[in-house]
This record gives structure tokens, sequence and C-alpha cells, in this order.
């Protein structure tokens, strides 16, 4: 009989996954380095496979064979989530797989009274007011498929990313702040861009680039690489690096089946947290009088700005820069963003927004609102597609000028650098190719040099037909466009925001047609900023 239930006890936790089962069972009472590790192999396969445009949706994701519990899940599990919600779901997800603990944020308030009473976009950041935790009793199984179809998604959104990460007893926060290192940021880190985005990190590159996935309110998944285009903001609103906060059930009991019931979950204490770190938020050489701003990041007794140094600590040995490798894998971010851009937009002419009349005003804040503008628009998409493209320049102009100071981390044996990089840009722009359909059904197939062209003429409106939300100025590409006089001058006078790279949620864009008719305070600029490459690297060659 012993023997039976030694067997038992240890067959049965490999259950926790089984076949159509809805209960969530623990059966490790706590997470442990190597769950971490597990977990981050997890995040990377799916970012794998978005990266080589196996599946692009949560859900084809999840059932693919990039998914270790691929054909586990009952019928019944909506396998969905948005940019806020996927770092949660994967985790949550991967805890049930795995009989892990959970404990989730299920509220938070702006930190400083009178801040913006929108949690997402509060200036001092928030702190958390409440704690959901997943606990089984003597008596009942929480619902595994109830939690991840409904309560996680509906207790989180960006607000919830919106902290610095200090407090770790009591309502502790979900995430804490990481050193600067490969070791602190890897594969399962979460990305908070404080202008809205979230994303999750599966790869990281000897050459220091770092890779993400991020989903969408359509259920989209894609892929990217890291740069200016995530913003450094002040450090109570958490922007940058974290880590999921590891979780342990103290307290509980163990049953004859290996099931740890009762008890509470606390999350790890900062102090035991070895990568636990606000090094990205105010330097490793803070300002004395506390600006952030002013924090310097020191390599070997050099300054160096933000993302550079990044680069420095995430790079496998010491950092050496090819610009021409350099200048193709910007490019291929740039390409991926694109591509995925034409799904986005499809999914909005699929819905038929497009053929919607335009309604009487913009949302209060284009940026940040819901309902079809949310789930259709792309003004954040094509914002960070811009800084992509001003990035590019502004890599370019670095490096060409590091290259003839003699730095010796810059690796080039060419005799015309400028030369070259032109070369790789027109070589990897012909090679990126991407097909949208126009309104009467045709194909229209442009690369991105043509997106660079037209880069601030794309669109981010879904009431626009097709050939707008793509930037078309010629009569034969706009031929099929189907939008009628009113739309048209919507189009025209929000040439204002499309000019605008910044994105500002703190700013009202509730305009009517008749009030949009040039910038305004915080929304709209007069003329775009320069995103011309090409006459760049002809003047340096």
């Amino acid at each position: 009989m012993k023997k039976l239930l030694a067997a038992l006890l240890i067959f049965l936790p490999c259950l926790s996954y089984a076949q159509g089962s809805t209960r969530w069972r623990i059966t490790k009472p706590q997470w442990t380095d190597q769950d971490e590790n597990k977990f981050g192999e997890f995040i990377s396969k799916i970012g794998a496979a978005v990266e080589r445009r196996e599946c692009l949706q949560v859900d084809t994701c999840l059932k693919s064979t990039a998914n270790p519990y691929a054909g586990t899940d009952p019928s019944s599990l909506r396998l969905f989530a948005d940019c806020a919600d996927l770092p949660y779901f994967l985790r949550a997800y991967f805890a049930w797989k795995n009989g892990l603990p959970l404990s989730v944020q299920s509220d938070v308030s702006p930190r400083q009274s009178g801040d913006n009473p929108d949690v997402r976009y509060t200036k001092y950041g928030n702190y958390v007011t409440g704690r959901y935790s997943v606990i089984p009793t003597r008596f009942s199984s929480p619902n595994a498929i109830e939690i991840l179809n409904k309560t996680v998604v509906d207790m989180v959104w960006s607000a919830s990313f919106r902290l610095i990460g200090e407090e770790d007893t009591g309502y502790f926060t979900d995430f804490y702040p990481v050193k600067l290192s490969r070791e602190g940021i890897r594969p399962g880190t979460v990305i908070y861009d404080p202008n809205g985005h979230v994303a999750i990190i599966y790869k990281v590159t000897d050459d220091g680039r770092i890779f993400y996935i991020d989903s969408h309110p359509d259920n989209t998944l894609t892929s990217g690489m890291y740069t200016p285009k995530f913003t450094r903001s002040f450090p109570q609103q958490g922007a940058g690096f974290k880590n999921f906060r590891p979780l342990a059930l103290v307290g509980a009991n163990r049953n004859v089946a290996g099931e740890y019931i009762g008890g509470r979950i606390v999350g790890a204490r900062n102090s035991a947290l070895p990568n636990y770190s606000l090094e990205q938020f105010y330097g490793n050489r803070p300002d004395p009088s506390g600006d952030w701003q002013k924090g310097q990041f020191i390599y070997r007794g050099a300054a160096f700005p933000y993302y550079e140094y990044l680069r420095i600590m995430m790079a496998s040995g010491d950092l050496k820069i090819d610009p021409l490798r350099d200048m193709q894998q910007n490019l291929a971010d740039i390409c991926t963003s694109l591509k995925d851009r034409v799904v986005a937009v499809s999914l909005g002419n699929k819905a038929g927004i497009d053929k919607k009349p335009h309604p009487e005003r913009l949302p209060q804040n284009i940026y940040g609102t819901d309902g079809e503008w949310e789930a259709y628009a792309s003004p954040a998409r094509d914002a960070r597609l811009k800084v992509s493209y001003m990035d590019l320049l502004s890599q370019a102009r670095i490096l060409i000028q590091r290259h003839r100071t003699g730095d010796p981390s810059i690796v080039y044996s060419g005799a015309n650098l400028a030369a070259d990089m032109l070369a790789v840009y027109d070589r990897e722009t012909r090679g990126c190719q991407f097909t949208y359909t126009n309104s009467s059904g045709g194909a229209v197939t442009l690369n991105s040099e043509d997106a660079r062209q037209r880069l601030f003429d794309l669109s981010f409106d879904p009431y626009h037909c097709v050939e707008l939300r793509w930037g078309a100025k010629s009569p034969q590409e706009l031929a099929s466009c189907m939008d009628d006089a009113n739309k048209r001058e919507w189009y025209s006078r929000e040439r204002w925001l499309r000019n605008q790279w910044e994105r500002r949620y703190d700013a009202r864009m509730d305009f009517s047609l008749d009030e949009l008719t040039g910038p305004k305070p915080g929304a709209g600029i007069a003329q775009p900023p320069d995103v011309d490459i090409i006459r760049y690297l002809n003047s340096q060659k």
C-alpha cells in the first residue's frame, strides 16, 4: 500500500496539465530558478515560431508545435490576449500546466493624489491596492479555464505595469526591475513602454540585441527588436525591463494526491533577488540630487547613452559592432513591422471599418482609447515605425562618426563605410517586399524604401480606405479608393497628427473636422522629422 501511495505521489503531479483537465492543481509550492528557466524556454519557443512567421496569433501559436503543452487544453479555453494580457496569460498558462502557484494584482491606484485618473497614463505611477491568488482548498480546485479566460484578462491592463516594483510585502508588485545584464534580462523578461505598450523577451543575441514578441487587440502576435521605440520615463512609471516576482505558497497542507491546499501566496523579497536593481532608472552612477535624467551609465570609466550602454551590457563578451550587420538588423526589424502592419490593416478592412462613415470626432486621445479605434487604428504602431526609421538614420550617423574617430569597437575593414552602408540599405529595402489588397481586390506590392518615402502619409485612421492607410499618392494607386470627400478631408487634416512620432497620452485629441486646422498643444507637429537616410549616406561617401 505504501509503495502504491508513493507511486501515486510521483505520478499524479505529472497530470497537472492532463488532456481536458480544467483543474488548477498546485503540486510545486514555489517558483524555483529551474521553473524560471523553463518558463524562459517556453517563451523562447513561442517567440521563435513568431519570428519565423509560422504562427501569427496567440491561439495558433499555442496550438502549434512551438507550445510543448499543445493538445492538452480543454476546448473551452479561449486562447486570446492583447498586449497587456500577453505576459500574464503566458505566465498563468505555464503555471497551470506545471502545477505552480499564481497571484496577480487585482487593482492599482495612482501613487499621487491629483494625478491622471486614467491609471494607464499616470505621471507618477501606480501602487497595488488588491491581489487575487489561485489557492485550492479541501473542497474545491480553482477552475483554470475561468481564470485564464476571464479572471486574469479582466484584472490586467497596461496600468498593471506602471509601477517601479519596489513594494515586496503586503500588496506586493507582480514585477521587479532588473539589472542591465544577461542574467537580469532574459527570455521571459517583460518590457513596458510608458506610452501604453507591453512586450515579452524571447531572445538575446551575443551582440547584445534584444528581441521580443507582443500581441494586439486583434489577437495577432508580432516580433521585434528593442530600440529607442521603447522610451525611458520618470522612474515611478516603471518603464523598461522587469521580471515576474517569484511566488511561494506558504502555510499549505499536502494531501495524499501530492496537491497543496490552503495557505497563502507571498512574493520573493527584493533583497533575495540577485537581479533586482534600479539601475535602468537612475544609472549606475546616480545623480546626487536624485534627478533620474542626469544619472550616468558608466562602463570602464566612460559614460555612455542609455541605449548604447544597455547593448554593451547585453553583449556576450566585449561588444563589437559591425555597422553593416547593424544596418541589416535594423532594416529586418522595420521589415517585420511593415509586414505585421499589413495584417493589422487587413483585419480592419475585413471587419468593414473602412466602409463606415467617419465619426464626427476623433477619440479623446488617439493613442489610448477603446472600441473600434483601439482594435483597428494604428497611431501607436505607426509612431514606433517612425521612430525606427529615425533611429536608423541616427545610428548611421553615430557609427560613421565613431569609425572615423578610430573607435576600436567598430568592426569594418572596407574602404568607404557610407557607400557600403548604402549598398546594404538598397539591397535590404528592395528585398523587403510586402503586398496589400486594395479596395477593388487587387494586389499592390511595396518595399520598405517605398514605406520610408510615404512614412508620414500612412493613415492611422481605420475609417480610411486601405490605399490611404498605405499612403498612396498617385492617381493610379488611389483610383480604387472609394472614400468620399468628407473622409478625404479628414485624411488631409490629420497630416499634423501623422507628422508626430511622440505618443502623447496627456493631450486631448477629440477634434471635429472643423477644429482640426493645425497642430494643437501636444497633438500634431507642423513638419515631420528627417528620415532621409539615402541623402545622408550619399553626402558621406
